[in-house]
C-alpha cells in the first residue's frame, strides 16, 4: 500500500531527503538520474489547467420547440403515407402543396419567401448549436483542472462601482460590463478631473485584477463634471 503524498509532493515539487547510515553521516540516495525532472505547475501536479472557455447554454427551451415540431411534422407524413398505403387517398393538403410546387417557378415570390425563412431558421439553429451563450457569465482563471467558476457581469459591475465610489471626488458612478472591455463613467464633484482619474485608473485596475476573471477586459475611464456630457 502506498504511502500519502506530503505537501512537497501535492504541491509538484521534488524533495530529496539524504538517508542516514548507522555511523549517522549522510549517504546519497542510491538511483539518483543524472538530470533533475521538470516540475510540475503548482495547480497540484495534474498538468496544465489550460485557458479558461466559456460555459455552454443549455438551451432547453429552443431544444424542446425543435423536438416538438419536428415530431408534429413526422407524425403527420407518417399518418399520411400510411393512409396512402392502406388504399386512402392522400391529404389534401398535401397534394395541394404539392400542385403548387410543381406548377410555380423558382422565382415566385410565395417561393422566394418561404426559402428565406427555412434558410432563416436554418442559420438560426445553427447559431445556437455552434455559440456557447450564457454571455452574462464571465469565465474565472482555472487554477484546478477540474474546477471552474464563473463571474456574473452584473456582480463585476457592482465589485467595480463600490471601488470606484471609495475615491475621493467621485459623486456617482455608472459601469457597463462586457466580456472583453469595460465602460466606467464617472461624475466628480470636486478635485482636479485628472486627479480623480488617475486615481481611478490605479484603483480599478487592481479590482479587475481581483476579479480573478480568465480574459481581464479592457478598462475605459470616463470622468466628467455634474451637467456636462462627455
Amino acid at each position: 500500500m502506498s504511502e500519502p503524498l506530503d505537501d512537497g509532493e501535492r504541491e509538484g515539487t521534488t524533495q530529496r531527503l539524504p538517508v542516514l547510515d548507522k555511523g549517522g553521516g549522510p549517504e546519497p540516495s542510491a538511483a539518483v538520474p543524472d538530470h533533475d525532472p521538470p516540475s510540475a505547475p503548482p495547480d497540484g501536479g495534474a498538468g496544465r489547467p489550460g485557458r479558461p472557455g466559456r460555459f455552454w447554454s443549455a438551451r432547453r427551451v429552443p431544444a424542446a420547440i425543435v423536438a416538438l415540431l419536428l415530431l408534429g411534422a413526422a407524425g403527420v407524413f407518417l399518418y399520411d403515407i400510411a393512409s396512402v398505403r392502406a388504399g386512402r387517398p392522400g391529404m389534401q393538403w398535401r397534394r395541394t402543396l404539392a400542385d403548387q410546387l410543381a406548377q410555380r417557378p423558382l422565382d415566385d415570390s410565395r417561393v422566394l419567401l418561404g426559402a428565406g425563412v427555412t434558410a432563416a431558421l436554418g442559420l438560426w439553429l445553427i447559431a445556437l448549436a455552434a455559440t456557447p451563450g450564457l454571455r452574462d457569465v464571465l469565465p474565472m482563471r482555472r487554477t484546478h483542472p477540474d474546477v471552474r467558476a464563473g463571474l456574473h457581469r452584473g456582480a463585476a459591475a457592482l465589485v467595480l462601482r463600490d471601488r470606484a465610489m471609495e475615491v475621493a471626488g467621485v459623486q456617482s458612478v455608472r459601469v457597463r460590463m462586457r466580456r472583453t472591455r469595460c465602460d466606467v463613467q464617472v461624475t466628480s464633484h470636486f478635485r482636479d478631473l485628472d486627479d480623480v482619474r488617475a486615481d481611478l485608473d490605479l484603483v480599478l485596475t487592481e479590482a479587475v485584477g481581483g476579479l480573478g476573471l480568465g480574459r481581464s477586459p479592457r478598462l475605459s475611464v470616463r470622468v466628467r463634471r455634474p451637467g456636462r456630457k462627455g
